[in-house]
Protein backbone atom coordinates (compact mmCIF):
# COMPACT_ATOMS: atom_id res chain seq x y z
CA UNK A 1 0.00 0.00 0.00
CA UNK A 2 1.27 3.53 -0.83
CA UNK A 3 1.86 6.22 1.13
CA UNK A 4 -1.36 7.70 0.47
CA UNK A 5 -2.93 5.03 1.69
CA UNK A 6 -4.48 3.17 -2.00
CA UNK A 7 -3.97 -0.66 -2.30
CA UNK A 8 -1.90 -0.57 -5.69
CA UNK A 9 -2.86 -3.26 -8.50
CA UNK A 10 -1.52 -4.47 -11.53
CA UNK A 11 -3.59 -5.85 -14.44
CA UNK A 12 -3.02 -8.95 -16.47
CA UNK A 13 -5.30 -9.76 -19.46
CA UNK A 14 -4.81 -10.60 -23.31
CA UNK A 15 -8.24 -8.98 -23.78
CA UNK A 16 -7.83 -5.13 -23.76
CA UNK A 17 -11.40 -4.72 -24.10
CA UNK A 18 -11.92 -6.66 -20.46
CA UNK A 19 -8.64 -4.81 -19.28
CA UNK A 20 -9.97 -1.26 -20.00
CA UNK A 21 -13.34 -2.34 -18.54
CA UNK A 22 -10.96 -3.54 -15.09
CA UNK A 23 -8.95 -0.92 -15.27
CA UNK A 24 -12.16 2.52 -15.45
CA UNK A 25 -13.99 -0.27 -12.63
CA UNK A 26 -11.03 -0.03 -10.25
CA UNK A 27 -9.91 3.78 -10.72
CA UNK A 28 -12.91 5.13 -10.29
CA UNK A 29 -12.10 3.96 -6.41
CA UNK A 30 -10.82 6.25 -3.54
CA UNK A 31 -8.71 3.65 -2.29
CA UNK A 32 -7.43 1.57 -5.67
CA UNK A 33 -4.74 3.04 -8.04
CA UNK A 34 -3.88 0.71 -11.01
CA UNK A 35 -0.22 0.99 -11.07
CA UNK A 36 0.49 -1.05 -14.39
CA UNK A 37 -0.94 -3.38 -16.75
CA UNK A 38 0.45 -6.47 -19.49
CA UNK A 39 -1.44 -7.95 -22.39
CA UNK A 40 1.09 -11.25 -22.26
CA UNK A 41 2.82 -13.20 -19.13
CA UNK A 42 6.43 -11.91 -20.38
CA UNK A 43 5.03 -8.47 -20.26
CA UNK A 44 3.79 -9.01 -16.50
CA UNK A 45 6.80 -11.47 -15.86
CA UNK A 46 9.02 -7.67 -16.43
CA UNK A 47 6.75 -4.95 -15.04
CA UNK A 48 5.53 -6.69 -11.84
CA UNK A 49 8.45 -6.38 -9.68
CA UNK A 50 8.96 -2.84 -10.78
CA UNK A 51 5.34 -1.39 -9.87
CA UNK A 52 5.48 -3.96 -6.43
CA UNK A 53 1.51 -3.79 -6.41
CA UNK A 54 0.06 -4.93 -3.35
CA UNK A 55 -2.63 -6.95 -5.57
CA UNK A 56 -1.73 -8.59 -9.26
CA UNK A 57 -5.20 -9.14 -10.85
CA UNK A 58 -4.35 -12.40 -13.39
CA UNK A 59 -6.28 -13.54 -16.50
CA UNK A 60 -5.72 -17.27 -16.13
CA UNK A 61 -5.24 -17.98 -20.26
CA UNK A 62 -2.56 -16.07 -21.96
CA UNK A 63 -1.29 -16.22 -25.67
CA UNK A 64 2.22 -16.77 -24.57
CA UNK A 65 1.76 -18.56 -21.11
CA UNK A 66 -0.97 -18.42 -18.27
CA UNK A 67 -2.07 -16.57 -15.43
CA UNK A 68 -0.86 -19.63 -12.47
CA UNK A 69 2.84 -19.70 -13.94
CA UNK A 70 2.93 -15.56 -13.18
CA UNK A 71 1.31 -15.82 -10.13
CA UNK A 72 4.24 -18.90 -9.14
CA UNK A 73 7.05 -16.59 -10.59
CA UNK A 74 5.95 -13.66 -9.05
CA UNK A 75 5.47 -15.05 -5.39
CA UNK A 76 8.52 -16.79 -5.80
CA UNK A 77 10.30 -13.21 -5.73
CA UNK A 78 8.17 -11.34 -3.56
CA UNK A 79 5.66 -13.10 -1.30
CA UNK A 80 4.22 -8.92 -0.76
CA UNK A 81 2.32 -9.21 -3.79
CA UNK A 82 -0.81 -10.91 -3.61
CA UNK A 83 -1.98 -12.79 -6.32
CA UNK A 84 -5.84 -12.74 -7.47
CA UNK A 85 -6.84 -14.84 -10.70
CA UNK A 86 -9.19 -13.77 -12.80
CA UNK A 87 -10.92 -16.59 -15.36
CA UNK A 88 -14.24 -17.31 -17.54
CA UNK A 89 -13.50 -20.68 -17.34
CA UNK A 90 -13.97 -22.44 -13.62
CA UNK A 91 -12.43 -26.05 -13.38
CA UNK A 92 -10.42 -27.81 -11.16
CA UNK A 93 -7.23 -28.31 -12.77
CA UNK A 94 -7.10 -24.33 -13.01
CA UNK A 95 -8.14 -24.12 -9.63
CA UNK A 96 -5.18 -26.92 -8.21
CA UNK A 97 -2.86 -24.91 -10.24
CA UNK A 98 -3.78 -21.58 -8.33
CA UNK A 99 -3.79 -22.73 -4.85
CA UNK A 100 -0.14 -24.40 -5.42
CA UNK A 101 1.27 -21.39 -7.06
CA UNK A 102 -0.24 -19.42 -3.71
CA UNK A 103 -3.29 -17.55 -5.55
CA UNK A 104 -5.33 -15.76 -2.77
CA UNK A 105 -8.24 -15.98 -4.93
CA UNK A 106 -9.69 -17.17 -7.61
CA UNK A 107 -12.92 -15.30 -9.60
CA UNK A 108 -14.74 -15.77 -12.61
CA UNK A 109 -14.84 -13.05 -15.38
CA UNK A 110 -19.19 -13.27 -14.90
CA UNK A 111 -18.33 -11.44 -11.40
CA UNK A 112 -20.27 -8.72 -10.43
CA UNK A 113 -18.50 -5.16 -10.45
CA UNK A 114 -18.78 -4.67 -6.41
CA UNK A 115 -18.06 -8.43 -5.76
CA UNK A 116 -14.66 -8.11 -7.60
CA UNK A 117 -14.33 -4.90 -6.10
CA UNK A 118 -14.46 -6.63 -2.67
CA UNK A 119 -12.20 -9.15 -3.86
CA UNK A 120 -8.90 -6.99 -4.58
CA UNK A 121 -10.14 -5.21 -0.83
CA UNK A 122 -9.84 -8.30 0.59
CA UNK A 123 -6.97 -10.03 -1.00
CA UNK A 124 -5.21 -6.44 -0.28
CA UNK A 125 -5.72 -7.34 3.44
CA UNK A 126 -3.91 -10.86 3.33
CA UNK A 127 -7.37 -12.65 3.00
CA UNK A 128 -7.84 -16.14 0.98
CA UNK A 129 -10.97 -16.10 -1.31
CA UNK A 130 -10.46 -19.45 -2.58
CA UNK A 131 -14.14 -21.01 -2.50
CA UNK A 132 -14.24 -23.86 0.63
CA UNK A 133 -16.05 -26.71 -1.72
CA UNK A 134 -13.87 -26.24 -4.66
CA UNK A 135 -11.12 -26.37 -2.29
CA UNK A 136 -12.07 -29.30 -1.10
CA UNK A 137 -12.21 -31.24 -4.29
CA UNK A 138 -8.14 -29.98 -4.39
CA UNK A 139 -7.58 -31.07 -0.86
CA UNK A 140 -8.97 -34.73 -1.76
CA UNK A 141 -6.68 -35.04 -4.89
CA UNK A 142 -3.53 -33.53 -2.33
CA UNK A 143 -4.45 -36.83 0.04
CA UNK A 144 -4.98 -38.75 -2.69
CA UNK A 145 -1.44 -38.36 -4.02
CA UNK A 146 -0.09 -39.56 -0.51
CA UNK A 147 2.56 -37.32 1.59
CA UNK A 148 5.10 -38.27 4.67
CA UNK A 149 3.82 -38.65 8.09
CA UNK A 150 3.19 -35.23 9.42
CA UNK A 151 3.48 -35.60 13.34
CA UNK A 152 7.05 -36.10 13.03
CA UNK A 153 8.49 -33.36 11.03
CA UNK A 154 5.49 -31.13 13.19
CA UNK A 155 7.09 -32.27 16.43
CA UNK A 156 10.66 -30.53 14.87
CA UNK A 157 9.24 -26.87 15.02
CA UNK A 158 9.24 -24.59 17.42
CA UNK A 159 6.00 -22.87 19.72
CA UNK A 160 6.62 -19.82 17.48
CA UNK A 161 6.93 -21.49 13.96
CA UNK A 162 3.54 -23.47 14.66
CA UNK A 163 2.15 -20.45 15.17
CA UNK A 164 3.21 -18.85 11.88
CA UNK A 165 2.53 -22.38 10.07
CA UNK A 166 -1.42 -21.48 11.07
CA UNK A 167 -1.23 -18.27 9.97
CA UNK A 168 -0.14 -19.64 6.17
CA UNK A 169 -2.84 -22.26 6.91
CA UNK A 170 -5.09 -18.80 7.09
CA UNK A 171 -3.67 -17.56 3.83
CA UNK A 172 -1.85 -14.47 5.41
CA UNK A 173 0.94 -13.03 3.95
CA UNK A 174 4.36 -12.34 5.92
CA UNK A 175 3.51 -8.81 6.38
CA UNK A 176 0.12 -9.65 7.57
CA UNK A 177 1.55 -12.42 9.88
CA UNK A 178 4.12 -9.98 11.37
CA UNK A 179 1.51 -7.58 12.36
CA UNK A 180 -0.31 -10.10 14.12
CA UNK A 181 2.57 -12.00 16.27
CA UNK A 182 4.11 -7.55 16.35
CA UNK A 183 7.51 -9.36 14.51
CA UNK A 184 9.42 -7.44 11.84
CA UNK A 185 8.26 -8.40 8.10
CA UNK A 186 11.63 -10.09 7.60
CA UNK A 187 11.68 -11.60 11.14
CA UNK A 188 8.54 -13.66 10.11
CA UNK A 189 10.51 -14.58 6.56
CA UNK A 190 13.36 -15.94 8.38
CA UNK A 191 10.60 -18.37 10.39
CA UNK A 192 9.12 -19.61 7.09
CA UNK A 193 12.56 -20.13 6.07
CA UNK A 194 13.00 -22.23 8.89
CA UNK A 195 9.82 -24.32 8.97
CA UNK A 196 9.60 -25.09 5.42
CA UNK A 197 13.02 -26.56 5.98
CA UNK A 198 12.11 -28.60 8.25
CA UNK A 199 8.36 -29.94 7.25
CA UNK A 200 10.55 -30.39 3.91
CA UNK A 201 9.07 -28.13 1.19
CA UNK A 202 10.17 -25.14 -0.83
CA UNK A 203 7.05 -23.04 -0.99
CA UNK A 204 4.75 -21.32 1.40
CA UNK A 205 1.89 -22.60 -0.95
CA UNK A 206 2.88 -26.40 0.10
CA UNK A 207 2.43 -25.23 3.96
CA UNK A 208 -0.96 -24.04 3.41
CA UNK A 209 -2.04 -27.17 1.79
CA UNK A 210 -0.77 -29.02 4.52
CA UNK A 211 -1.80 -27.33 7.13
CA UNK A 212 -5.63 -27.96 5.42
CA UNK A 213 -4.76 -31.30 4.97
CA UNK A 214 -4.14 -31.44 8.41
CA UNK A 215 -7.42 -30.01 9.03
CA UNK A 216 -9.65 -31.89 6.30
CA UNK A 217 -8.59 -34.70 8.49
CA UNK A 218 -9.46 -33.87 12.04
CA UNK A 219 -12.69 -32.32 10.54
Amino acid sequence: MRENGKITVFLLDDHEVVRRGVHDLLAVEPDIEVVGEAGTAAEALSRIPATRPDVAVLDVRLPDGNGVEVCREIRSQDESINCLMLTSYADDEALFDAIMAGASGYVLKAIRSEELLSAVRDVAAGKSLLDPVATGRVLERLRGEGEPKGDERLASLTDQERRILDLIGEGMTNRAIGERLHLAEKTIKNYVSSLLSKLGMERRSQAAAYVARRQAERD
